[in-house]
């Protein structure tokens, strides 16, 4: 898909992989609405990439559907959605305290998993009616997943459970929309900078990027959003999970 002058809509657009992700689409030419829970961070980049900030709740459907409204009332209507938005609250189903409360199972399924379906659905139904474009496409779908959903680990049994969750649901929904000309990927990153590692202590983060065979370091945002351009360049790309990890896998 040609980028230029094509509106894009990207969530948890405020920082980390989102935010990495305007930034290359407006590079690109794209009009790029990026929704997120904090307006004033996602404003802030909004305003260097000549974007437009909303705020927006993934999980809200009526928030969801009022940013979509306003996205195109500003760049027209999206024919690329990038999904980043996504949280992570770490626990063991039984630690020391006892069960983890099931709200906090509940929140991170809430956000990552129905959130990405809640803004895929609205998306994709503004999308499918619009005409298709010179490629025969008329929209491009990303979702973020994560190498947790393969490999997850000790006291990500939520984070696991929403990014497999985000996994499965890539190839139906693919399936489902192709008659659209609809195509719909997920990224599945490993270890990378963003919000969520950088709250960890440094040493930390240094042992877990020398985890990481080649390149042995953390990802880069820009690396994530150079591979969703790619799926939006590439239109034989559909219904895949593409791992992004330097070949870790989780012990």
């Amino acid at each position: 898909m040609e980028m230029k002058d094509i509106a894009a809509v990207v969530t948890g657009a405020a920082s980390g992989l989102g935010a990495a992700t305007a930034r290359a689409l407006a590079a690109r030419g794209a009009r790029v609405t990026l929704l997120d829970r904090n307006l004033e961070a996602a404003s802030v980049v909004a305003t260097q990439i000549g974007g437009f900030a909303q705020a927006c709740d993934v999980s809200d459907a009526g928030v969801v559907e009022s940013a979509l409204d306003a996205a195109a009332a500003r760049h027209g209507p999206a024919r690329i959605l990038v999904n980043c938005a996504g949280i992570n609250a770490p626990g063991r189903a039984v630690g020391r305290k006892g069960p983890l409360p099931l709200e906090k199972f509940a929140a991170v399924i809430q956000v990552n998993l129905i959130g990405t379906f809640n803004t895929i659905r609205l998306f994709a139904a503004r999308a499918a009616v619009l005409p298709p474009l010179a490629s025969g496409e008329r929209a491009v779908i990303i979702n973020t997943a994560s190498i947790a959903a393969f490999d997850g680990q000790i006291g990500q049994a939520a984070y696991s459970a929403s990014k497999g969750g985000v996994v499965a649901m890539s190839l139906p929904l693919a399936r489902e929309f192709a008659e659209h000309a609809i195509r719909v990927n997920a990224i599945a990153p490993g270890l990378f900078q963003t919000p969520m590692m950088t709250e960890l202590p440094e040493e930390i983060q240094q042992s877990l990027a020398a985890s990481v065979p080649f390149p042995r370091r953390l990802g880069l945002p820009e690396e994530y959003a150079r591979l969703a351009l790619h799926i939006c360049d590439n239109p034989m790309l559909n219904g895949e999970t593409i791992r992004l990890d330097g070949a870790l896998r989780m012990a």
